[in-house]
């Protein structure tokens, strides 16, 4: 890949902070966006913008072909069997209430029980709560090796006949490990258990297949992999999506309503109450049309050379430093701590040296607690990530260290 030309297509790559180059490393919170992606939402705001659906005048037509097509392109992405299975909501957070709320209120019942994993993010975590308090069902959790993979034979032992669901995120945004889901799909499966997949850590990095994966759901947000910012995905398999109530009412869902009864639209529609970000919708395609453009291939291969070299330059050269995460296949994310400085230091000093990295729990406490810690540092890489750049992040975490300790 020519990583120059690729980072030409990100003007924000080219700002100083502090009289420094920005060093931006903190992609798995939200990446940044190409000039294809940020046109598409000029172009549509100053020529297209009109409400999709129901208008006959010209504007609403065009907006509307806009976003059905956007549909069809993320179908043939993550290869759906049709666009009735791509639902559009603000981000995987909504994906994920929207299943726990219609499908899990559906599905469990008081005494049953719903797997997920230590590693969680809040999103996947908080609805079930809610969910279980209204319901009375129970929480089981599958946790981790030293290495940070999830123990499998303890994720088998955990089926029963009162399971009924299943949660678990594809790829780990602290620990950046890639977990098994298709094995793990499969032995749910074995046992009638349906699965719900958050996989907005995954679809920045590698190609997703969910016909293949078999996944029940599919969740993922535009803002991780190049796109605007409140936009998400939610993909659910037709029998399923057939069978569950809608998650919220308004215009659009519906198909008729009156005071005494109110009939629902066919799919996707039902799921989608109210006016949609049409227009963040159509600037999402543009980012698969940047990732596919670039080669989810090639971005992989580039960030697992970026990954590799900044752990193996922290091993040696940060003394007492520690890393979370050391699965076999991880995406590229290193969380880290040095001795006992704080993340929140940490993250602060480097921002004054031009590097941007997370600091904090990640919304994943429950893995936190599991380390015994309140929080990490993280760097996380993408596509435009230059060694360079990883030379000055770690150049910069040892000024910052000398400092700190």
């Amino acid at each position: 890949m020519d990583i120059d030309k690729i980072r030409s297509e990100f003007p924000i790559l080219a700002r100083k902070l502090y009289n420094r180059p920005l060093v931006y490393l903190d992609n798995t919170a939200t990446s940044q966006t190409p000039d294809i992606v940020v046109n598409e939402i000029v172009r549509d705001y100053t020529t297209t913008k009109a409400n999709v659906h129901r208008g006959v005048h010209t504007l609403s037509q065009e907006a509307t072909d806009l976003q059905e097509t956007a549909r069809v392109r993320i179908k043939e992405w993550i290869n759906a069997r049709s666009t009735s299975e791509v639902i559009f909501t603000r981000g995987t957070t909504e994906s994920l209430n929207l299943v726990a709320s219609s499908f899990g209120g559906m599905m469990l019942n008081e005494g049953d029980e719903l797997i997920l994993t230590v590693m969680e993010h809040h999103a996947n975590i908080v609805p079930w709560q809610l969910l279980r308090d209204r319901i009375g069902f129970s929480i089981k959790v599958v946790t981790i090796n030293h290495r940070g993979e999830l123990d499998l034979d303890a994720y088998r032992s955990m089926f029963n006949e009162r399971t009924k669901l299943v949660s678990v995120c594809h790829a780990s945004n602290v620990l950046g490990t890639i977990n098994p889901v298709k094995a793990m799909i499969a032995e749910a499966h074995s046992h009638g258990v349906p699965v719900v997949i958050d996989g907005a850590q995954a679809t920045p990095h590698f190609r997703i297949d969910v016909q293949d994966l078999d996944a029940d759901f599919y969740a993922f947000s535009a803002h991780k992999m190049y796109g605007p910012t409140g936009v998400g995905v939610l993909y659910g398999k037709e029998k399923w999506l057939e069978k569950m109530p809608p998650y919220q009412g308004g215009g659009e869902m519906i198909e008729s309503v009156s005071f005494e009864k109110t009939t629902f639209a066919e799919l996707p529609y039902k799921f989608e109450a109210g006016t949609p970000d049409f227009i963040g919708i159509s600037a999402l395609s543009k980012a698969i049309d940047f990732l596919q453009r670039t080669g989810i291939e090639n971005i992989a291969a580039h960030e697992h050379k970026l990954l590799e070299y900044t752990t193996r330059r922290m091993l040696d050269e940060i003394p007492d430093v520690r890393i979370f995460g050391e699965a076999s296949d991880k995406c590229a994310i290193i969380s880290f701590l040095v001795g006992n400085i704080h993340h929140y230091d940490m993250g602060m000093l480097l921002d004054k040296l031009g590097v941007a990295v997370r600091t904090g729990h990640h919304c994943a406490q429950p893995l936190m607690t599991h380390f015994g810690m309140e929080g990490v540092a993280r760097a996380s890489f993408a596509v435009y990530n230059t060694f360079e750049e990883c030379d000055a992040f770690l150049d910069a975490l040892k000024r910052v260290t000398a400092i700190l300790q």
